[in-house]
């Protein structure tokens, strides 16, 4: 074979090599993390910072201030902040990126989605060892920073950060979720509001409400519209129900219990009282401030980070003042099943810190991952929405507790966020978490779903019985791949079919060598000819 011939061969050949990456996820992998003896200070560092924001320009503020206040005493680590809309941007573009070792540096993300970003080999750092170093971790003597001792982390909220046996994230935030109720309208239907709601209670409200006008408006509120009952995130609304009930969800190795005969009876009560529209969500209706701000809702169930949207005078509300109404606004736990013995969900996002083939870029990433953890941030961060810092020692802080005392005193202190916020802290010990593997992020999903799915259809006039909760754990089911059994869960199934970016990458890659083969193919021919 000729020089000419060689050449169209190894082309050729490159292009076929990029056609299997289009179907699954391949990764190069990288060496495993190990810890350097010392930080090269010799050096300069350009590490990339994911994190996710909405329209609160605060909190970019803080992010911004952060990363000076760190960059003034490691002037050799540049950090290069990239916003997000939303943590599902952030988790597509990280399992995008991770078969090219693309990821970011640091990444404020949700252990759900760490837990799968884990499948990519060696592409999170294990951070156990991090914690420990007597120089560089958690409380080292060669930081340039005042840090946070490992003890002075919140127990409960560090052990959602450990999968299998290591730690592979460290909190940032903490908030859980809080039942926002209009007042006057429960009293004006002739109830009085108990310190602790029960699910008993928001229905027979919520039913209530739906009473109508001889002219078809809502006697309750004399408007068109009236949706008494509107839940923001379905899967925590199943998860906490099925917690309190005692119906299974999943087990800690990855097991699927939620297809069982207690959510079975959740889904038809959900349907009862969807059918008379005294029940929607948020994907369906839209938010739920907006209906309570404008006196078209009774409960509204939201993130307490979501507190400064609720309320007459919320200062992140988004409807138009001449909409709003005047009201008290109630802030109390979501309803339970036993009073006595409440259960919520704690969430909140954490800080993992990715692999590279360097240690000295990951420890420079650990360096500002742990800044994310000092009083200052933490005491800062908390302070714009309804989250809870991280850390014992933040939360002790006179500034922070100054900032609680002053509730109601101006839009920084609005009384339904810090309201919001001593919910939380006063509920700590009464959180929960969900297990995390690979896969629990598709699981929450699923359990949302099955509520949207069943919310609709008695919206559509469907009938939701045995035979319709049959169909809808199967496909259920089959849309989330919970089928695949334990192996999966625990990570030994492949990442599945690359997004459709990385697809698209690597067809045009592939197409691009392809046409550099067919081109040089026409040469040689036309050369013999």
């Amino acid at each position: 074979m000729n020089r000419q011939g060689k050449q169209l061969l190894a082309l050729l050949l490159a292009a076929l090599c990029l056609l299997p990456l289009l179907g699954c996820h391949g990764t190069r992998g990288l060496p495993a993390f190990a810890m350097p003896e010392e930080f090269d200070t010799s050096r300069t560092y350009a590490i990339t910072f994911w994190a996710k924001n909405d329209t609160n320009k605060t909190q970019t503020a803080i992010y911004e201030q952060t990363i000076r206040d760190f960059q003034a005493l490691y002037p050799n680590i540049e950090v290069n902040l990239r916003l997000y809309t939303d943590y599902g941007r952030i988790y597509n573009d990280v399992i995008t990126n991770i078969p090219t070792n693309t990821t970011p540096n640091v990444c404020i993300t949700y252990p759900d989605h760490i837990a799968t970003y884990l499948t990519g080999t060696n592409a999170v750092a294990p951070l156990d060892r991090l914690f420990a170093d007597e120089a560089y971790g958690l409380g080292g003597s060669a930081l340039r920073f005042d840090s946070v001792r490992q003890e002075e982390l919140i127990p409960s909220y560090l052990a959602e950060c450990e999968f299998d046996g290591a730690h592979y994230a460290i909190p940032f935030m903490r908030s859980t979720e809080a039942c926002y109720v209009n007042k006057d309208y429960v009293e004006a239907l002739g109830y009085t509001l108990p310190e602790v709601l029960t699910w008993d209670f928001v229905w027979e409200v919520a039913e209530a409400a739906t009473a109508k006008n001889a002219d078809g408006t809502f006697a309750l509120n004399g408007q068109k519209v009236m949706i008494p009952f509107i839940y923001k995130s379905t899967d925590n609304m199943m998860i906490q129900l099925l917690r309190q009930s005692g119906g299974g969800y999943s087990t800690s190795d990855g097991e699927v219990e939620i297809f069982n005969d207690t959510t079975r009876q959740l889904l038809l009560t959900v349907a009862e009282h969807a059918g008379t529209g005294a029940f929607s969500t948020f994907k369906i209706s839209s938010y739920p401030a907006n209906y309570l701000n404008a006196g078209q809702c009774v409960f509204a169930i939201d993130s307490t980070a979501g507190s400064t949207w609720m309320g007459t005078h919320a200062p992140l509300s988004d409807i138009s003042e001449d909409k709003l109404v005047e009201f008290e606004t109630a802030v109390l736990p979501v309803p339970q099943m036993d009073p006595a013995h409440p259960q919520m969900i704690s969430q909140g996002p954490s800080i993992c810190v990715f692999n590279k083939s360097d240690p000295q870029e990951v420890l420079a990433s650990w360096l500002f991952a742990q800044y994310l953890l000092t009083d200052g941030v933490q005491t800062a961060y908390a302070e714009t929405e309804g989250y809870v810092p991280v850390t014992s020692r933040a939360r002790q802080t006179e500034d922070y507790q100054d900032y609680l005392r002053r509730s109601g005193e101006d839009t920084a202190h609005y009384d339904v966020k810090i309201r919001a916020t001593q919910l939380l802290l006063d509920n700590t010990d009464n959180t929960f978490v969900t297990p995390v593997f690979n896969g629990s992020a598709s699981l929450r999903d699923a359990a949302g779903q099955m509520i949207e799915n069943v919310t609709k259809s008695v919206r559509r006039g469907e009938t939701v019985d045995a035979a319709y909760l049959d169909k809808l754990y199967d496909d259920v089911t089959s849309l989330y791949r919970l089928d695949q059994g334990a192996s999966a869960a625990q990570g030994k199934e492949p990442l599945g079919p690359l997004p459709a970016t990385a697809v698209l990458l690597l067809a045009a890659l592939a197409a691009a060598w392809l046409g550099i083969g067919i081109y040089a193919g026409f040469g040689l021919r036309k050369r013999r000819k």
